[in-house]
């Protein structure tokens, strides 16, 4: 992969076209994601574009998630993206946790605002000021809310798709009648609908456990987190479920008349991915020729290229289409004669498009087409007749290859220590799993020294803890992170 004069020169040989994630990974994921066609920098530093192909994915994927989140039984609503300054002030470890990202508006309609007003950075201050409206008694719990939106984090070292100062999520946020109602439906929302999700559409394999105190979101009293792991070995935060307690219910004065009769506060949790996990797919998932796609996430599945501008290509590449679209897949004509076929094989592998069915007229001539396999990069003949049930066979194993190539890399990087220091020299390149007695009182600082992080806890076997009573037995993940 590296000749000795692209070392000398500092230049790493580009393979397919674009620097070989070994090289510099850093580097590759932004041609990644560029060549694409995923997303652009915006005018405003820190701003993206999302374009069309990128957003497809984004759209098949919010729609694994939302299908998940109401079958979670939450039900859509939206808010202001403009928040009364005052409205952060009133959960103080919240606005002290968003404080250096907030963006605040101090003038509108050429005067200056009475009250500064904030974009939002998330919506649990908002949404708590209507829940106190709308609860009175617990006929009115649990109320279980899930948004789509925008928000806005001043990001002070921005990476496209995955830091960047706007972005686009969903974050639900719920009340309940008692905490372990509350903690039950965070749990729901992680396994069922965040790790599922990954694992299942995305095909991405992560760890699960809950944060640490310094790491917990701002405001919560418990953190899930899904970290998954990236090419280079880094890990990336992909998802969050947040137990709340009573904190902001406290705060916006959200109380019921509980079942006794007397007055109560709700019990709260709050949760969100973002377009963060469209990085997550080109990182964990990507090659040296570019993105490579699970079929659920793809927005077009299979691509029937047609390889001559003749009369019987073009007849039998507009049937195949014909068939492919009448059995349900997501499938595309490229009949761009006036480009070269190189070039037109070269995008949709930089893509990701799972399946590439070519269609020419020597194959023709022999009653096949040919089949390239993106994630495999292999290509093969088959027969006119069993193209169909071709592409289904081969879509059918493209995720899992995916996640099992995924899993296999994790394994390879993930290592039992029993010291700080252990933990620190596995940590740079992968996961160290200690145990949490270990870390000591003054482990996390040591390892933000040297730019690590404990990534959650869980327990010894994997799984995750649902309380913080059996801390003596928990694990420690540990690593460097986006």
């Amino acid at each position: 992969m590296h000749a000795s004069a692209d070392r000398a020169s500092n230049q790493p040989q580009r393979k397919g076209g674009l620097t070989p994630r070994a090289d510099d990974f850093p580097r590759w994921y932004q041609e990644v994601v560029a060549e694409a066609g995923l997303a652009d920098n915006g005018p405003v530093r820190g701003t993206m574009v999302i374009r069309p192909w990128g957003y497809g994915i984004w759209e098949l994927l919010q729609r694994a998630l939302d299908d998940r989140i109401k079958a979670a039984g939450a039900e859509n609503a939206y808010f202001p993206l403009f928040i009364p300054e005052s409205f952060l002030q009133l959960e103080a470890e919240h606005v002290e946790g968003f404080a250096p990202e907030l963006a605040v508006v101090t003038h509108a309609g050429g005067k200056q605002l009475e009250e500064p007003v904030v974009v939002r950075p998330t919506s649990e201050t908002v949404i708590n000021s209507f829940f106190a409206k709308w609860i009175q008694g617990y006929r009115d719990l649990p109320l279980l809310i899930n948004q789509w939106a925008n928000v806005v984090r001043w990001e002070l070292r921005p990476r496209i798709l995955l830091r960047t100062t706007e972005f686009l999520w969903q974050e639900g946020h719920t009340a309940h009648a008692t905490e372990d109602e509350a903690r039950a439906y965070a749990l729901r929302i992680f396994q069922d609908v965040y790790v599922d999700t990954m694992e299942q559409v995305c095909a991405v394999p992560v760890v699960t456990g809950h944060k640490t105190a310094r790491e917990r979101f701002a405001g919560a009293i418990r953190t899930w987190s899904c970290e998954g792991m990236m090419g280079d070995g880094k890990a990336l935060q992909m998802g969050t479920s947040h137990e709340l307690g009573q904190n902001f219910a406290r705060a916006f004065s959200i109380e019921f008349a509980n079942d006794k009769g007397t007055l109560d506060y709700v019990w709260q949790t709050s949760w969100g991915v973002s377009t963060r996990l469209l990085g997550a797919l080109v990182m964990a998932h990507g090659d040296d020729f570019g993105l490579r796609l699970p079929p659920a996430l793809a927005p077009t599945e299979v691509v029937v290229l047609a390889v001559r501008d003749e009369p019987d290509v073009r007849t039998a590449a507009d049937a195949l289409m014909a068939e492919l679209a009448a059995a349900g897949r997501r499938v595309r004509l490229d009949d761009r004669f006036h480009l070269g076929f190189g070039r037109r094989s070269v995008d949709w592998e930089r893509k990701g498009v799972p399946l590439r069915v070519e269609v020419g007229p020597r194959d023709l001539a022999g009653g096949q087409v040919t089949m390239v396999v993106r994630h495999l990069r292999t290509k093969a003949p088959v027969p006119l007749a069993g193209v169909v049930a071709e592409v289904d066979r081969v879509l059918s194993t493209v995720a899992g290859d995916l996640a099992d190539e995924a899993r296999a890399f994790r394994a390879a990087r993930t290592s039992d220590v029993a010291t700080v220091e252990e933990a620190v020299e596995v940590g740079r390149s992968g996961f160290a799993r200690l145990p949490f007695p270990a870390l000591g009182p003054d482990g996390e600082d040591r390892l933000a020294g040297e730019s690590l992080s404990v990534r959650c806890l869980q327990r010894a076997d994997g799984s995750v803890a649902r309380t913080d009573t059996d801390e003596a037995d928990l694990v420690a993940v540990i690593g460097r992170s986006y």
